[in-house]
């Protein structure tokens, strides 16, 4: 179904029109007819801005098949005009689709436009879902058809994508969305086949809407496209479409794994300077393992962007997947069960048994837990003074660090690697972040957790002398592999060790904190200071409270 606005994302998409949020209808210019219930027949002022607005859309007023008076236009593309209107018949707004066919195109086009405008209709009509738009009627205009459907008050995916990415769980639950409205139309016989951003509309109440089945393949209906062409969007084509072979709901599944991709990292994954660049990238590229979303939705993502479709997962498992991504995180352990676990400063602990809880109110339980973990970890809480986050897409992790440090990231272009790191201007201090990705991993280089890659790295140092941090062989190490991330298993090692500058060794200690998430992938944060010196208990400071902080997307 087409959807309610916009403007068209390219000139090699011609049924595909972006969302813009409604807005009030432009005042008619004065010369414009009364009709009952019309905003413009009251006496108003008319500016400027709102007389060249109306002036462009010259069918404002217009009454459509006896009963839909157009108001205003929400957008429109290659096959039509999108106008919000109202339903003087019922009293409601509704979208009304207007076919827009060049003139100079031969009859047959013409005539396989305006019915592929009837199959959106009939396509959309037949499924029962409430993420497909309502289709309420097809009125005949001087035997074109205008599509009338509901009016969905928001914006489309793509618009918000220009304002930035989003998060797994809310990009999980969009898809689970998008895959209901799929599953209803596959269930029926109908392949959409122009799954994109721009298509996907975010409605009231958390509503998301799959429109625009103008070009949708109803099963037993004879194709409307000529022999070897297709029509669509490049970049969200499945690759079995561009080689001509027959799609079915695997090629939609394709479309919403570019989709989530693009949702997640900012960038379709396929897109290229020009139609036919992108239509090879579809076919042969592999594109960068997705660096935002991990854990199921990667998975989802990673799986449907298979370029054999019988290796996809169907959409039972992208379901179970996405429902496992969209579930809010469990709770974090009571703060109770957290003063079990840590040791009081004179070394005794702290017990709360099960008979004090019965007795005591659990706020002041509460507020003396919190009490005593701000002694025992100062950085427990708010930030030190003086200290920023800054979320790090790259390596999909928060970092903490001192405001006025400075940060090194690669230069994409030649490097693939995922790190930042952030210095001092003094260069005495560093906070390092490194993520190694499970996807990327061919060579089998990550350990099987993050105690066994702390102590790889040990045989790393003892062996060969080197690890980037510029050390002798036999570096004196503290390792801790009981150490914990939000509850999980983690790692620490401390590295002391001298330089090999030999105009001026220099002692230097290191923090490493290990981390292996849920999906395979390694964490490294290293902070490195000077060993001796003023600087040593200041770079200790850092490395707690950056350790303290660091926060990942996905664990």
């Amino acid at each position: 179904m087409s959807n309610n606005g916009g403007v068209p994302h390219g000139a090699d998409e011609p049924t595909s029109f972006g969302l813009q949020p409604p807005r009030p209808a432009a005042p008619a210019p004065p010369s414009a007819v009364p009709y009952p219930g019309n905003p413009y027949a009251a006496p108003t002022q008319v500016v400027p801005e709102q007389q060249a607005r109306a002036a462009q859309d010259p069918g404002t007023g217009r009454l459509i098949a006896g009963r839909y008076r157009l108001l205003a236009k929400l957008g429109h593309g290659g096959m039509g005009t999108v106008w919000r209107a109202k339903d003087e018949t019922v009293d409601r707004e509704v979208a009304v689709k207007e076919p827009r066919v060049p003139d100079h195109l031969p009859e047959r086009e013409r005539s396989n436009a305006f019915e592929r405008m009837r199959r959106e209709a009939r396509a959309a009509a037949r499924l029962d879902h409430p993420a497909v738009v309502n289709v309420h009627d097809v009125a005949v205009v001087d035997g074109q058809p205008w599509i009338v459907m509901e009016l969905v008050q928001g914006r489309s995916l793509g618009d918000a994508l220009q304002e930035g990415t989003l998060g797994v769980r809310e990009a999980a639950r969009v898809g689970l969305e998008v895959l209901g409205a799929l599953e209803a139309a596959h269930a029926a016989g109908v392949l959409h086949r122009d799954v994109k951003p721009d298509n996907v509309l975010l409605g009231r109440h958390d509503r998301v809407v799959l429109t625009d089945f103008g070009i949708a393949q109803i099963e037993g209906e004879t194709s409307l496209t000529d022999t070897g062409g297709f029509v669509g969007s490049p970049e969200y084509i499945a690759p079995e479409r561009v080689l001509g072979q027959r799609p079915g709901p695997a090629s939609d599944l394709w479309s919403l794994g570019v989709v989530l991709y693009t949702a997640t990292e900012g960038v379709s994954p396929f897109r290229r300077s020009n139609t036919p660049a992108t239509l090879q990238s579809v076919l042969n590229s592999t594109p960068a393992a997705p660096a935002s979303a991990s854990g199921p939705l990667a998975e989802v993502i990673n799986g449907l962007l298979d370029k054999d479709p019988s290796r996809r997962p169907d959409a039972d498992r992208v379901r179970r997947l996405l429902e496992e991504a969209a579930r809010p995180p469990a709770p974090a352990p009571t703060q109770v069960a957290q003063v079990t676990q840590v040791a009081s400063p004179d070394g005794k602990g702290v017990r709360v048994g099960r008979k004090t809880l019965l007795g005591i109110g659990a706020a002041v339980v509460a507020a003396a837990v919190a009490a005593y973990l701000v002694i025992a970890d100062p950085f427990a809480g708010p930030l030190p003074d003086g200290w920023k986050k800054t979320h790090e897409k790259d390596v999909a992790a928060t970092l903490a660090v001192p405001k006025d440090y400075q940060a090194s990231r690669p230069d994409r272009s030649s490097d693939k690697t995922h790190w930042v790191t952030y210095t001092d201007w003094s260069g005495s201090i560093w906070v390092g972040l490194t993520l190694s990705r499970k996807v990327e991993d061919a060579g089998k280089q990550i350990k099987g957790s993050a105690a066994a890659e702390m102590y790889a790295d040990n045989d790393k140092f003892k062996e060969s002398g080197e690890y980037a941090l510029n050390m002798p062989e036999g570096p004196r190490t503290s390792t801790d592999g009981n150490a914990a991330y939000d509850g999980k298993p983690a790692a620490q090692n401390t590295v002391s060790y001298t330089t090999t500058d030999s105009q001026n060794p220099r002692p230097r200690e290191v923090k490493i904190f290990y981390y292996k998430s849920s999906a395979g992938d390694m964490y490294k944060l290293t902070i490195s200071y000077p060993g001796k010196g003023d600087f040593t208990a200041r770079g200790r400071e850092v490395a707690k409270a950056a350790i303290a902080n660091l926060d990942i997307d996905k664990l």
